[in-house]
Order: C-alpha cells, then sequence, then structure tokens
C-alpha cells in the first residue's frame, strides 16, 4: 500500500476487481455459500432468545442495556440462576457487557465449545469443497485452542470471519487496563500466530503484559487482545476508508465503558487499529489516559488536538515501516489523515528503535515494546523519546506518581 490514487476510474476497477475476487471465492471454496444463512446470525438469534426467556417468573432485562443496569441484574441473581442463563444464552451472555467478566468467560467456553462441534460437522459437509472443509477444520481446531483451560475469552462470535477478545490477568482487580487494537487482516483465524508471534492480537498482548510484569512488578495490570471488531480484509481500498473504523469505534467505546472497577485504560493502537482509535477518541470516557499508535497510516485529523480526547497521544514509527511511504492525507473519503509522528501532529513521539518493520513493535527486546510497558504501568517519566530530548515526557512530572498508583 504505497499510495491512495483518487481517480474515479481506478476507484471503479478496484470495485469491479474485488467483486470478482469474491466471486471466484464462492466458486473455489463453496465456502460462503453453506456457512452464511439467510437466517439470524448465531449471536443474535442467543440474544433473540434471550429477549424471550424469564428467570424466576421475571423477564430478562434488555441485552445491550446500559452495563451498570445488567451488572446490577446479575448481581440480584443467585449462583445457580446466572449459571442457569449461561447455559441456555451462552453466545449472548458471553458478549454481554455489563455482565460479570468471569461469567462472561464460562459462557464464551460453552460457545466456543458448540461452534467446534459446527465446524467438525461441517468438515464432512458434501457440499462443501475440499477447500471449504479444510478451511471448516482450521476454525473447529482453533476453537478449541481457544477453550483451553485457563484462557479468558471476553467476546466471541463467530459470523463471518469472526469476532473476539481475551484477557490477560485479573480484569476485575487490575487498576491499569491494557486495550491492544490490531489492524488489517485480523480473525478468528489471524489471532494467533505460530509463525510472527508477536504480529497478531494474542502474541502482542502476551507480550506487552509480560514486559509490564518486568517494568513493574508490584503494580498488577490486565491485557485485553481486543479484536472485536471487522477489520479491512488486506490493504485495499477498504482499508483506505473509516468505515470499519467508525464500526469498530462504537465497540471499542463499549468495551471500555464497560470494564469493572475503576481501572484505568491504555490503548495500544497498531496501523489500522489507530485509525479506529482517532475515530473513537472523542467518544472515550476519561478513564482512558492514554492512546499510543504505532504504525499509523493517520487517525482521520489532522493534529492530536483534533482527536478532542483528554488522554496522552503518543505515536512512534520503526524507520523500516513500509507505512510510512502512505500518502498522509484525506481525499474524498481515502487516506486518513496526518502523520501522527510528524512535528505539527502534537503527540508524544516515542522510540521504536529494534522493532524492525511494520509487524514488529510488540516483539521482545525492542525498545517499542519497553515503551509499551511504562506506559501501562504508568512509568511515564522513564519512557524513551524518538530525539535527543526528553520531549515527549515535557510536562508529565506531576503525573508519574499518580500513574503508578
Amino acid at each position: 500500500m504505497t499510495s491512495f490514487d483518487t481517480s474515479p476510474q481506478l476507484n471503479v476497477w478496484r470495485a469491479l476487481l474485488a467483486l470478482a475476487v469474491v466471486f471466484v471465492m464462492l466458486a473455489t471454496t463453496g465456502w460462503t455459500a453453506v456457512r452464511s444463512h439467510p437466517g439470524a446470525t448465531p449471536l443474535a438469534a442467543s440474544r433473540s432468545a434471550w429477549q424471550h426467556g424469564r428467570i424466576a417468573g421475571h423477564e430478562l432485562p434488555d441485552p445491550e442495556g446500559s452495563p451498570t443496569q445488567l451488572a446490577r441484574f446479575f448481581a440480584s441473581l443467585s449462583a445457580h440462576q446466572r449459571a442457569r442463563l449461561v447455559h441456555r444464552y451462552p453466545l449472548a451472555v458471553g458478549n454481554m457487557n455489563g455482565a460479570p467478566v468471569q461469567l462472561r468467560y464460562e459462557a464464551n467456553r460453552i460457545a466456543l465449545d458448540q461452534q467446534r462441534k459446527v465446524e467438525r460437522a461441517r468438515m464432512h459437509d458434501d457440499r462443501l469443497s475440499s477447500v471449504g472443509q479444510q478451511e471448516a477444520g482450521r476454525l473447529m481446531h482453533r476453537f478449541q485452542a481457544l477453550m483451553t483451560e485457563g484462557r479468558q475469552i471476553l467476546a466471541f462470535d463467530p459470523e463471518g470471519s469472526g469476532r473476539i477478545a481475551e484477557v490477560f490477568g485479573d480484569l476485575d482487580t487490575a487498576p491499569r487496563v491494557s486495550v491492544v487494537v490490531p489492524g488489517v487482516d485480523t480473525d478468528l483465524l489471524t489471532f494467533q500466530r505460530t509463525y510472527r508471534v508477536y504480529s497478531a492480537p494474542v502474541g502482542m498482548a502476551q507480550s506487552l503484559y509480560a514486559a509490564e510484569h518486568a517494568a513493574s512488578p508490584r503494580t498488577p495490570t490486565a491485557v485485553i487482545a481486543w479484536a472485536d471488531y471487522t477489520s479491512p480484509g488486506g490493504i485495499g481500498v477498504e482499508a483506505a476508508t473509516a468505515m470499519r473504523a467508525e464500526e469498530g469505534a462504537v465497540r471499542l467505546d463499549a468495551l471500555v465503558r464497560a470494564l469493572p472497577g475503576r481501572s484505568s485504560v491504555q490503548l495500544y493502537c497498531h496501523s489500522y487499529g489507530s485509525v479506529l482509535c482517532g475515530v473513537a477518541a472523542h467518544t472515550l470516557p476519561s478513564r482512558v489516559t492514554d492512546i499510543t499508535v504505532a504504525g499509523s497510516p493517520g487517525m482521520r485529523t489532522e493534529s492530536a488536538a483534533g482527536l478532542h480526547t483528554t488522554a496522552r497521544v503518543w505515536a512512534m514509527r520503526d524507520a523500516d515501516d513500509w507505512i510510512q511511504d502512505v500518502p498522509y492525507l484525506e481525499l474524498g473519503g481515502l487516506g486518513h489523515g496526518a502523520d501522527p509522528v510528524s512535528r505539527g501532529f502534537g503527540a508524544r513521539v516515542l522510540s521504536a528503535q529494534g522493532a524492525k518493520g511494520h509487524p514488529g513493535y510488540f516483539a521482545p527486546g525492542t525498545e517499542s515494546l519497553r515503551n509499551f510497558a511504562e506506559i501501562g504501568v504508568g512509568a511515564y517519566d522513564t519512557v524513551h523519546c524518538a530525539d535527543d530530548t526528553d520531549s515527549c515526557r515535557a510536562g508529565l512530572s506531576d503525573s508519574v506518581t499518580a500513574g503508578r498508583a
């Protein structure tokens, strides 16, 4: 992705090419035709069943109601009643902002097991091509891996390419919560990788969690690998617009507002994830204290002030990151605005030494990861700036003590 050509004719050809690719995929895999159904999605069906359900003779609350109201509802139930709801409506409860996080983990484990069985059956469905059956097998194994003892799945939606979020640490007690917001081509199958581990959300979050503990062992933190939005597929036209970012921004705002307790929240937004964070910034609650972007194509604004947020805005880019070749502008809906690491943007620019390109910011041993961790634990006085001065730490001395609390 080296340029955004705004020629109307080129955009038409790109759209036609995209449609052609879709039809080729349908013809060769048999995937979408069999996996997608005209009826309700699994999550929508679970929510609909919830809306028609009752407990102890009373109607159940709106599953998309305010987190405060839903938290109050679950608190009023006995352990037996909560367990009944989890087993009856696992997808609804597993994705319900306001439900206790431990209950969501339990519900999503049940939902994952149900979907694992669906994909196992599809592996032997003669209506699918061999490629479609192989894809079902990959999903079946992914769901099985996500069910491993000890994994904490905060959100799970199997529809389409899928959405998911996983927690590392104790979300109920951690005073500081880090949220990793990934970029393009993020879905259920790319959520975790055995090759290029730290370029996938799980590897990013695990690496950050370990680095935060190393930076301040006495500071309890939790990290969320947040792939609970539909990201653009590839680096084509969809990635050059804000459509997916706008949809994701609503979901990110809902997540942050529903987190338990009064923890402060730090966002780490990689690549297209920084577009999403930029769109969401003005709506996010004040508990979001820091927004850090890495390898950003822009944040849909010309300056940090244009984000209209009280959060500190940090930015970094490795010298070998190809994203620097993207034109930093927005024209006719294409492009994402000014370069966040440019002097005129006004972000606090951090060192990314050692990152080695676009996917390497969360790799252990890099200065980028070290800076992420220092922000995560509130040690703002020890972050490393991109230049030889302490400019990125200016005015932060009074917040250091509070940030470590």
